[in-house]
Parts: C-alpha cells; sequence; structure tokens
C-alpha cells in the first residue's frame, strides 16, 4: 500500500499546479478514474474535482491539489522577472531554486530565483540583504539582457512560474519534496479511492479534490449539500509548540480559524486507538484548511482535519512513509465506521 501511495505521490508532483494553475492535475486524476463504472465523476465551475460513489454522498473526504508557485509581476530592463507570490511562503528557503516559466501559449522556459546583484565578488551584502520581492528576481537561462528580449520568447506579465520540487525517497522512508502540502493527501485519497472501488460494500462517501486552498476559497463550493461531514486531510504542523512527528498522523484539534468539530475529533481518537495508529492531537497557530473555507461559505457540516507530520512547511518539505501510511490508515477506519 505504501508504495502506492508514495508512486502516487511522485507521479502528481510532476504535474506542476500552483493555485490557479490546476488543470491538469485535475486532468490528471479524473483520467485515472474515467473508466471506473462505481464513480460518479463532477468538476465546479472554477475546476475542483468530486469523485463519489453515490450521487448524494454524506460523508466527504478533502484535500487539495493546489501548490506555492509564483507568476511574473515585471520584467526588468536586464531582463530578470521580478515574481508576484501564490501563496505565503519564506523567501529565503525558496532562493536558489529553478524554476520553470510558462508562457500563456504554454512554452515553457527555465530559470533560477535568486537574489538581485548575486554575485559574492561583487556584493559584499550578499549574506546579508533583505529578502524580499523587490530584492529577488528570476534569471532566465536565454540569452537575454532586456525586457525586449524577454517579451520577444513570449513571457508576459501574469505568466506562471513553477518551482521544482526536487523530489526524493530516502533508504530510510523519508520523502523530501516541496508541495507535499498537500499532494501526500491527494495520493492517499487517490488511493483509497482505488481501494474502495474494489469493494463491494455500498459507500455513501465523496472525495473533493479542492484547487485553491492555498489562497484561501478551496472548499467554498463543491461540497454536496447531502454532505454532514467533512474530513479534511492536510499536511500537519511539526515545530516549536506543536506535537506534530514526521511518522505520524495528527488529529488537528483547532487552527487559527477557530476549533474543529468535537464529536468526529473525538472519534478519530477513539478510531486512532482502537487500530493502533500512531497519532498525536495538536492545536496549529498559523492555519487555516478547507474545512474552514467551507464552515465561513456557511455549509451545515462537521469538520475534522487529519494529516500527516510534515517538517519546514511551506519551505523544503520532508514527511515519513510511516505518517503517510498511518493518516491512510486512520482515513480508512473513519470511512469504514462511518458506514456502519
Amino acid at each position: 500500500m505504501i508504495k502506492d501511495i508514495v508512486s502516487t505521490l511522485e507521479s502528481i508532483l510532476k504535474i506542476n499546479s500552483p493555485t490557479g494553475y490546476t488543470l491538469e492535475v485535475i486532468s490528471y486524476i479524473e483520467d485515472l478514474f474515467r473508466d471506473n463504472q462505481k464513480v460518479f465523476i463532477t468538476k465546479t465551475n472554477k475546476g475542483s474535482l468530486l469523485i463519489s460513489f453515490t450521487e448524494n454522498p454524506r460523508l466527504i473526504i478533502t484535500g487539495h491539489v493546489d501548490t506555492l508557485g509564483a507568476m511574473v509581476k515585471e520584467i526588468k530592463p536586464d531582463g530578470t522577472l521580478e515574481i508576484t507570490m501564490l501563496g505565503g511562503y519564506p523567501l529565503n528557503s525558496f532562493e536558489g531554486e529553478y524554476v520553470t516559466v510558462r508562457n500563456s501559449d504554454g512554452k515553457l522556459y527555465r530559470g533560477t530565483f535568486l537574489l538581485n546583484n548575486p554575485a559574492d565578488h561583487v556584493n559584499k551584502n550578499v549574506g546579508s540583504a533583505k529578502r524580499e520581492l523587490k530584492s529577488m528576481s528570476v534569471r532566465l537561462d536565454e540569452l537575454v539582457d532586456s525586457d525586449d528580449n524577454v517579451k520577444k520568447l513570449g513571457i508576459n506579465v501574469g505568466d506562471f512560474i513553477f518551482y521544482d520540487n526536487r523530489f526524493e525517497h530516502t533508504k530510510s522512508g523519508f520523502i523530501k519534496s516541496r508541495f507535499l502540502d498537500d499532494k501526500a493527501c491527494a495520493a492517499i485519497m487517490i488511493e483509497l479511492i482505488k481501494v474502495l472501488s474494489k469493494s463491494s460494500r455500498q459507500k455513501n462517501i465523496g472525495f473533493y479534490f479542492s484547487n485553491y486552498e492555498e489562497v484561501g476559497h478551496g472548499s467554498c463550493v463543491g461540497i454536496p449539500d447531502s454532505a454532514e461531514e467533512l474530513l479534511v486531510l492536510d499536511m500537519a504542523v511539526i515545530g516549536e509548540g506543536c506535537t506534530g512527528k514526521e511518522d505520524a498522523v495528527s488529529i488537528c484539534a483547532k487552527d487559527s480559524s477557530g476549533p474543529y468539530d468535537f464529536i468526529m475529533t473525538k472519534k478519530l481518537r477513539q478510531l486512532a486507538i482502537k487500530n493502533k495508529i500512531k497519532f498525536e492531537v495538536d492545536i496549529y497557530p498559523h492555519y487555516g484548511s478547507d474545512g474552514s473555507a467551507a464552515l465561513t461559505a456557511g455549509y451545515d457540516v462537521r469538520v475534522g482535519l487529519i494529516g500527516p507530520g510534515v517538517s519546514a512547511s511551506h519551505g523544503v518539505e520532508r514527511t515519513h512513509q510511516k505518517a503517510l501510511s498511518e493518516t491512510y490508515n486512520l482515513t480508512k477506519a473513519y470511512i469504514d465506521n462511518f458506514q456502519l
């Protein structure tokens, strides 16, 4: 099972999907189940995807496929690109990352995100300079030295910029990659759909892949009115003051948007204990989820939140295959319990 999850994770990580440009990864997931006669597939106007085992599911499992990224904000006179961020992330963590720029015609160009005037032999303040958008830019791997040269490539303001993910699965079981938030959980959802499709039991459940979570409105639409419970799968926080671990699943009792549903949180904890699943209960100080978005939008649903512990969130992220396995196991246990 874990090999399948990691393989699926690697596959969807290869598909660039910053928030606002998720059509490729959504199409990929849709194609996986297009010929599956046991599921209903629907998409919202803004491009999110619902794969359900009934037309009126009472339980929805949701995770998001959109990631952090950037857009071209300005083409500067020297041929470099100033960016605007898609989602929030620490610039120092992304400094030096290789990128791909996609123009409006779909042509791809490589580059690197760097501090302006980055040569240590020239700029004595390279180490101490403040990392901010105005002091950083994308250096294109093209022979360009003016804004006109760049525009001749078809690159313009508003074009998407994809950061490399640097996926690696170590012998010790760690998965290192950008954008484990939240493709790790999307991979778990995909594998759950495959497993449940082989079951003969009736399933009153749907899986919702949202595509605007990183900017706060992923699950504001698309949740069926029949839904009574929304179980959100999203990365768990690891850091000072938090209990999350890279080899465990976390059950979030509260984040910056408020507490999650008491009944669901209690049930998740009981199921983890009963099934000997390694878990932590946690509170996230600077965090919002698709559950937060759904509740803000006015959905009358109970909401719970779980996910694998992810180190260095919104940076050079890392988790362990044990955390993916435990998140899968707890989600599966919740689904099975819900059907009773």
